[in-house]
């Protein structure tokens, strides 16, 4: 039992509500690796020892007396430093909002607590939420627990290396281009995009509105499927305060209803290349569904090009429209790698009331003409991104006789944040360089429990997540 912060999140609550662990004991293992790994990984930027150990005592206290005991009862978790924490810093990565501390929870981290949950810390990310890697003139840079010299993705990139080095059993990231979906990728682990409406956003900076009512969600990430599960079910349900929020009953698909399910599967839409292991994961993902006697086909997902393209309006010219007023007279403090999604001051002004219109308007037309094929295929199997995990200012790849440029590697995250499905990632294969490599599982809007189950058939066919390799962890010592 020394090593609990190996156990997942479910297996801990299961322990500790049977009385087999103590939540102490839960608590001073995962304090216990945060001091060992996090130095290096720089992971966790805020978090309270004492404050978890005295949280502990109290679930302790509620396990022995058979009081009520919630889902999460002494589950340690942690939380991404854009989603306001009570006590803890909630800087989004920038010297603009250097010690801001959050004055109460966001409405997910209340409903976490709800059912008993400890959150640890808060985590590192890039600065407001805006790259593909997460570094900052506040903490620095993070890095990846499988391979120190890689990046553990953005804008989550904190907690999803938290979470794969077993600082934390779990917790909550946000996602407005990829940004659960990338770092869970890259790091090994489980992430969910949940459809716009499932997850209340409240509390969560800057505010999911606008364009960001469909682009931006928080979503749970873990080691397996069904932690990721047990999280979303935790935290889903109607909050008023979020004009997107919606009532969505959660249970997961009969075996008999999840077996008539038709899936879809593409490798890359032949303009966007992908590595030869990306392909390979996907087509091995496609042939374990085959054998577990799924009706699955290969397809043709058109559109994705004029998608990256609405998505950059809508994400990009978004963005440095909401974020002039804040960062003016404080260019100076930026950091350079917060400009790589924003767009330029051209852009910007280029852009006129028709042009974004008609981005909206196009935006819904692509989104029918992608549900009206989703009537046949209900999911759809899909890379997360073109590459796995790439080392610390990498900028450029060739793949497939092309040059190609960051940001694109992530388009095929971007589309489905413009789109609105619920995207799952579980871990399904390893690079030449021994990275993780997850699929992306895209179910129809408000089907998350479908598009988990369906993650956790083919978690249970390869195996699922695994920490990374001792000899890289104890290296970080």
């Amino acid at each position: 039992m020394t090593e609990l912060f190996r156990c997942s999140a479910t297996e801990l609550a299961r322990l500790m509500r049977n009385k087999v662990v103590s939540p102490v004991d839960v608590i001073k293992s995962h304090l216990a690796r945060i001091e060992q790994v996090n130095p290096i990984l720089n992971a966790i930027t805020d978090f309270q020892a004492d404050r978890a150990l005295k949280q502990a005592r109290h679930a302790e206290k509620k396990i022995m007396m058979k009081d009520s005991v919630g889902r999460l009862q002494g589950v340690p978790l942690t939380i991404k430093s854009s989603i306001e924490v009570e006590g803890f810093r909630c800087e989004c990565g920038t010297k603009i909002r250097k010690g801001i501390v959050a004055q109460r929870d966001a409405t997910v981290v209340s409903s976490l607590k709800d059912a008993g949950a400890i959150i640890l810390g808060t985590t590192n990310v890039p600065e407001f939420l805006m790259a593909y890697e997460s570094d900052n003139y506040l903490y620095g840079r993070t890095n990846n627990p499988w391979n120190l010299d890689y990046t553990a993705g953005g804008s989550s990139g904190g907690e999803a290396a938290a979470i794969a080095s077993g600082c934390s059993a779990g917790g909550y990231g946000s996602d407005g281009g990829g940004s659960v979906r990338i770092p869970a990728h890259f790091t090994g682990i489980c992430g969910l995009k949940p459809t716009p409406g499932v997850i209340p956003r409240t509390g969560h900076w800057p505010a999911c509105l606008g364009p960001s009512a469909f682009l931006g969600l928080i979503g749970p990430m873990a080691r397996t499927v069904e932690d990721v599960r047990l999280l979303l079910e935790v935290a889903a349900g109607v909050e008023y305060h979020d004009p997107s929020a919606t009532p969505v009953e959660m249970h997961p698909p009969s075996e008999k209803e999840l077996r008539t399910v038709k899936i879809g599967w593409f490798s890359d839409d032949e303009t966007h290349p992908v590595t030869p292991e990306t392909s390979l994961a996907i087509e091995n993902v496609a042939k374990v569904l085959k054998k577990q006697g799924f009706a699955i086909e290969q397809i043709k997902l058109t559109g994705i090009e004029q998608a990256s393209k609405l998505w950059w309006i809508l994400f990009g010219v978004v963005a440095a429209t909401a974020l002039k007023p804040i960062t003016a007279g404080r260019e100076d403090e930026l950091h350079p790698l917060s400009q790589t999604l924003i767009a330029t001051e051209e852009e910007t002004k280029q852009m006129s009331y028709e042009s974004f219109l008609d981005a909206w308007v196009n935006r819904d037309r692509l989104r029918a003409k992608l549900l009206g094929q989703m009537e046949e295929y209900r999911v759809l199997i899909c890379p997360a991104s073109s590459i796995p995990a790439f080392r610390h200012g990498e900028r450029s790849w060739h793949l497939s006789g092309q040059q190609v440029h960051y940001p694109e590697p992530f388009v095929y995250s971007q589309i489905f944040n413009l789109l609105g499905n619920p995207c799952a990632v579980v871990p399904a294969g390893r690079s030449s360089e021994g990275l993780p490599i997850g699929v992306q599982v895209v179910g129809r809007p408000f089907e998350d429990e479908m598009t988990l189950s369906i993650a956790s058939v083919i978690e249970q066919a390869l195996g699922g997540s695994a920490m990374p390799p001792e000899k890289f962890l104890t290296s970080l010592v």
